[in-house]
């Protein structure tokens, strides 16, 4: 076959040469088709999964690891919570509202593909400063996509981050965390069991707006002339959508389905392979059964379209007319457009489960479903430390004479206010949302139709920080682990779980597989020493821009479990009294941070971080928030440090603050760590004693009240706007 045929699928010569190995031929064109977008980085995760494998993903809660549509973890003996992160980076970037409007879409029918009821949303948002025009029109649209779809579709956005740097100008990063719960007997699995049973498609037509979309967009490097792709990003409908969420919940709630797959990346030849792979089966499709919304579709375009809110279902014969009165009670389309094969009995393909694709009678695709869903290349890239690395871990940052107008400008970025963003976002749907976004960590209490009331409650958090990952991926990318397991502490959560979405430039750089491969390592120490599994995740490679890579920017969302609150739970807006500061004693560092960025100095070792004390730190605050006795608030200390945290708390709190710290450095003040939190307290002293009793240290650092926010001589910032709990 002509190499002009196949590489610009983004296939390569030996992955060419492996497909003719997988067939025993060459490829029709159909068949090369399915094997680019299957075996493509987004669906194939080729250049990553050599590294995965090192991350500790099980535990004692775990009930689905890696390799499902969602991880789950069990809340109680009969109630379990799924949680997913996706990426959807540059489809964002070509068309922001759809773009991050199907992300949402399809992290959902995750949730709901495993049988729990999706019941929150969370995002990560980074994007170029709000001074350059084309930034403005993607963070725009990106968080209308979020906004329209999820309030449409009747799930709540509870919490998420926003970030502004150069970076991601013209890649912007879009993250997106789905929860849902469900009964732990009503959970399902993506397999195609059962020979002769229906493969039915749910949900929307099928059409042009998403072939070659993800699969594509997220595997190969990204330019101006991306632009052009517009066309391959999907369209969501978060009205079909819901429908098809009932439609599926009612159909796993009636045990009517042996198993389930979400039609997204890949669409249809993702279903069909993925689903008769994992039960080592075979499938026979009949493609012109398809319902359609544009004339003329080919089979290739049928086959490889990502059309959004679409479901495979598999079901058996005596199940299927209840089904189909389900679907049309919901106003679902619900058709039957293949069945279950056995593996085969002689041929080439003997003892194998083979997908099979008809249209108008006749065959158009013959493969191997393992081939397609399993046995794509495995990459172990070549790995190269930046020849700089070892020369600025060896000095410190520089701290000239004027920091401290260094020092305002660390201020003014800490200035935006994101209310404005969650205004847009529903996030009180299910009346479950303890906690409201804006706070270190979101709570929500557990409960749904399907599981009714329970009396615990949840905290997500999602965290990242690329000045940290950039300064050194290995300690920075454990620290933005410890931040978000700090976070679910200031809502009083004991961590169980993490998913992450991993979020680099071009894989084939041998400097950016170094810092992916060293980001794996610290999620791994981390995670390992705090017996916090990850249950999940997402790799985005390619995320660059004219050949420039961004920072490595890891993102992770971590889940806890706490009792249901029975009193007002401690939140930084209702922050009163005296401010304490509590750390595990370790030293906090300029090295990654706002300060560093700055001044334009990258220099410095990032500090270490003593696990074995955060994991007690991160007990004791926790036991602190669920008491409700001697502190009113609880926020941890991260991006900005001591200065930028404390003034973070007196905006929280609609107050003044009048700092006192004997401490006037600027690594004192600004340096970061995320082994530190505020607390305040109306009962100081009581506070001081019982962490001297758990085995730390704190100190009165000032009291909140007055006009203004006020340190030493040099800083007075007018007061802040009151925030308002439930306003958000």
């Amino acid at each position: 076959m002509e190499s002009d045929i196949y590489r610009p699928l983004g296939l390569t010569d030996d992955e060419f040469d492996l497909i003719v190995h997988h067939l025993g031929r060459e490829p029709n064109l159909v068949e090369l088709a399915m094997f680019s977008i299957m075996w493509s980085e987004h669906c194939s995760y080729k250049s990553s999964r050599i590294h995965l494998r090192r991350l500790p993903t099980s535990g004692p809660r775990v009930i689905m690891g890696p390799g499902e549509n969602a991880g789950v973890v069990a809340a109680t003996e009969d109630i379990s919570v799924a949680l997913r992160m996706e990426s959807h980076n540059h489809p964002s970037a070509i068309e922001p509202t759809q773009g991050a409007a199907t992300g949402v879409g399809g992290i959902l029918r995750d949730i709901f593909t495993v049988g729990a009821r999706p019941i929150a949303l969370l995002d990560s948002l980074w994007m170029g400063t709000q001074d350059n025009p084309q930034s403005r029109w993607i963070f725009d649209g990106v968080v209308g996509g979020i906004s329209s779809y999820g309030n449409a579709v009747g799930v709540p956005t509870v919490g998420g981050e926003i970030h502004f740097a150069p970076p991601y100008a013209e890649n912007p990063l879009v993250n997106v965390v789905a929860v849902g719960v469900a009964r732990t007997d009503q959970l399902v699995r993506a397999v195609a069991s059962g020979i002769g049973n229906h493969v039915v498609l749910l949900g929307a037509a099928t059409g042009r707006d998403g072939i070659g979309g993800v699969s594509v967009l997220a595997s190969s490097g990204f330019d101006q002339a991306s632009a052009d792709k517009r066309p391959s990003v999907q369209v969501g409908d978060p009205f079909e959508e819901k429908k098809l969420i009932e439609a599926c919940l009612d159909l796993l709630d009636a045990k009517l389905v042996v198993g389930i797959q979400d039609l997204g990346g890949a669409g249809l030849t993702c279903a069909t392979s993925e689903t008769a792979a994992n039960a080592g089966n075979g499938m026979r499709v009949w493609v012109d059964r398809v319902p359609i919304r544009e004339a003329g579709m080919t089979p290739m375009e049928i086959l490889c379209s990502e059309s959004q809110e679409r479901m495979l279902a598999i079901v058996t014969p005596d199940n299927l007319a209840a089904v189909l009165e389900i679907c049309a009670k919901q106003e679902v389309l619900a058709t039957v457009i293949g069945e279950v094969a056995p593996p085969d009995e002689d041929g080439p393909y003997a003892g194998r489960g083979v997908l099979r694709a008809y249209f108008d009678g006749a065959m158009v695709a013959e493969i191997p479903a393992s081939a397609l869903a399993d046995e794509a290349p495995l990459y172990e890239r070549p790995l190269r430390e930046p020849n700089d690395f070892r020369l600025r871990v060896q000095r410190e940052v520089d701290v000239p004479a004027d920091w401290r107008e260094i020092a305002r400008g660390v201020l003014e970025t800490l200035t935006f206010d994101p209310e404005a963003i969650y205004r847009r976002y529903d996030h009180m749907l299910f009346r479950n949302t303890l906690v409201t976004p804006g706070a270190d960590a979101s709570l929500l209490a557990i409960r749904a139709p399907e599981v009714g009331s329970t009396d615990l409650a949840m905290g997500l958090a999602v965290d990242g920080n690329q000045l940290w990952s950039r300064s050194d991926p290995r300690r920075g990318t454990l620290a933005v682990v410890a931040e978000s397991l700090a976070n679910l502490a200031c809502v009083g959560a004991t961590p169980v779980a993490i998913v992450d979405c991993l979020n680099f430039g071009n894989p084939e750089h041998p400097e950016v597989m170094w810092q992916f491969s060293e980001a794996i390592d610290g999620i791994t120490e981390i995670c390992t020493v705090l017996g916090v599994p990850v249950i999940g995740g997402n790799v985005s490679f390619y995320n660059e821009a004219h050949g420039i890579d961004i920072d490595p920017t890891p993102v992770v969302s971590t889940i806890g479990f706490r009792p249901l609150p029975a009193h007002a739970i401690p939140d930084a807006r209702l922050a009163r009294g005296s401010v304490v500061l509590v750390t595990t004693g370790e030293t906090p560092s300029l090295t990654g941070s706002v300060f560093a960025a700055i001044a334009g100095d990258q220099g410095g070792a990032f500090p270490t971080i003593d696990l074995e004390r955060l994991r007690h730190l991160l007990s004791v605050v926790a036991s602190l928030v669920v008491a409700d006795e001697l502190i009113n608030a609880a926020h941890n200390l991260g991006a900005g440090g001591l200065l930028g945290g404390a003034i973070r708390l007196a905006q929280l709190a609609g107050q003044g603050l009048e700092l006192e710290y004997p401490d006037a450095s600027a690594e004192a003040l600004l340096g970061e760590h995320p082994s530190r939190f505020l607390l305040t307290t109306e009962v100081p002293q009581a506070l001081l004693a019982h962490l001297s009793q758990e085995g730390f240290e704190g100190v009165v650092i000032g009291e909140l009240g007055g006009e203004k926010i006020v340190y030493e001589d040099w800083l007075s910032l007018d007061p802040p706007r009151r925030h308002p709990i439930g306003a958000r």
